[in-house]
């Protein structure tokens, strides 16, 4: 018999339980960038037009296709249903015409947090890929003020949600001296409170090196002295798109393709975690903060003990690892989200460590946790008690993201 995730129960929400979503996404409205630029950068920058075939897309520097389907990225309607995962996709999916205002106004937003139960949100846009991978082989000058002027965008948003809605900025990452220029400007004078970035720059044929490299050491120290979380979403690398495009078996229906590519890019953070804890990177950082996003937690114990059982059990040459173990370095700096898994939250968050879960919808997105997000995350995390459920369920990432809650 096939079953589907549980309806929760009359679950009793703890008194003052401030909730913070750890992640959700933000449309943006067509002319995010024209709107806020002139002359020839209206032409330059992310615009939507007609093409060839007659169907808007999004391009960028001219004519240059950008993303050939343009959608509001919501599965949200205006009456507050969801719409059908087997109808949507990522890259089109509804117009502004069919989604929530939720889904791209700030006061809207609001509104639905008051209504969903949530005190803050932390967002990502869509356009420009989760960690502006999108923009590393076009001009330079184009792709800088892009990223400039979205960071301005969310700034805004952010203000006119009366700090409810707090988008992380991105950075030019294959400029290492424009990224803590930006970073600091981000921090400083626009008042985000993190960075979101791609985790393998070094992928898709990319000339930029990895994040282990000391060409970012300048990075992670600004965002050290910023206390700004570094944040990698799923999707934002060519090689996890890569993977989510060739996870499935041939024969399948574009329904299942779909939800199994989304599970491999969900599993693909593993990779991204291995390497992070395996490097030396959080050692020569030890301020650093990492946040990764929409994976899960399930993973997480298998990943830790894997990386131990060989790194700390199997001494290489004679010489054990000289370093803390991935367990300690996961526990002082990493932190991860869940939302609709029930398993891990209710089982093995002393394995995990309560001090790095947070807790997420995903708003708006097809695998968004939806109409009673809040009751279920209290649901699954009632095994641990109240102090805990607080503490996952909003107390960890306000102290993370310093949201004035």
């Amino acid at each position: 018999m096939a079953t589907v995730l549980d309806k929760p129960g009359d679950v009793k929400v703890p008194a003052g339980l401030k909730v913070v979503d750890a992640d959700t996404h933000i449309t943006e409205p067509w002319d995010l960038w024209s709107s806020r630029v002139t002359g020839k950068w209206k032409e330059l920058l992310p615009h939507v037009k007609e093409g060839p075939k007659g169907r808007p897309h999004w391009y960028i520097n001219g004519d240059q296709i950008l993303q050939k389907k343009v959608g509001a990225s919501s599965v949200i309607r205006k009456d507050g249903s969801k719409q059908s995962f087997y109808e949507w996709d990522i890259r089109s999916g509804m117009t502004f015409n069919d989604v929530h205002p939720a889904s791209y106004d700030a006061k809207e937003r609001v509104k639905m947090q008051d209504e969903r139960g949530i005190a803050a949100e932390i967002g990502y846009g869509n356009i420009l890929g989760f960690g502006a991978h999108q923009l590393v082989k076009m001009d330079q000058e184009v792709a800088l003020t892009t990223i400039k002027v979205y960071n301005d965008a969310m700034a805004e948003l952010q203000e006119e949600s009366g700090n409810r809605l707090f988008p992380q900025c991105l950075v030019p990452y294959w400029d290492v001296k424009e990224s803590v220029k930006e970073a600091e400007r981000c921090a400083r004078d626009l008042k985000l409170r993190g960075i979101t970035i791609c985790p393998e720059p070094h992928a898709g044929g990319s000339d930029v090196p990895p994040l282990t490299d000391t060409f970012f050491d300048p990075l992670w120290e600004a965002v050290s002295d910023l206390e700004m979380p570094i944040n990698f979403h799923v999707g934002s690398s060519e090689s996890s798109l890569e993977a989510w495009a060739s996870s499935t078996w041939p024969g399948m229906d574009n329904q299942r393709a779909m939800v199994i590519g989304n599970s491999q890019l969900e599993l693909y953070n593993a990779r991204v975690m291995a390497n992070l804890l395996s490097s030396d990177l959080l050692v020569r950082f030890p301020k650093t903060k990492w946040v990764i996003v929409e994976s899960g937690l399930g993973w997480i114990p298998f990943m830790l003990e894997r990386l131990e059982w060989q790194l700390l059990d199997t001494p290489f040459e004679g010489k054990g690892l000289d370093q803390p173990s991935p367990t300690e370095l996961f526990r002082r700096q990493v932190y991860s989200c869940f939302w609709f898994e029930k398993s891990a939250p209710s089982q093995v968050l002393d394995s995990i460590g309560f001090d790095n879960v947070l807790f997420e919808t995903d708003f708006p997105h097809a695998t968004c946790l939806y109409e009673n997000a809040v009751q279920h995350g209290v649901e699954v995390l009632a095994p641990w008690g109240e102090d805990v459920t607080r503490k996952v369920m909003g107390e960890t990432a306000a102290k993370l993201y310093k949201l004035p809650i």
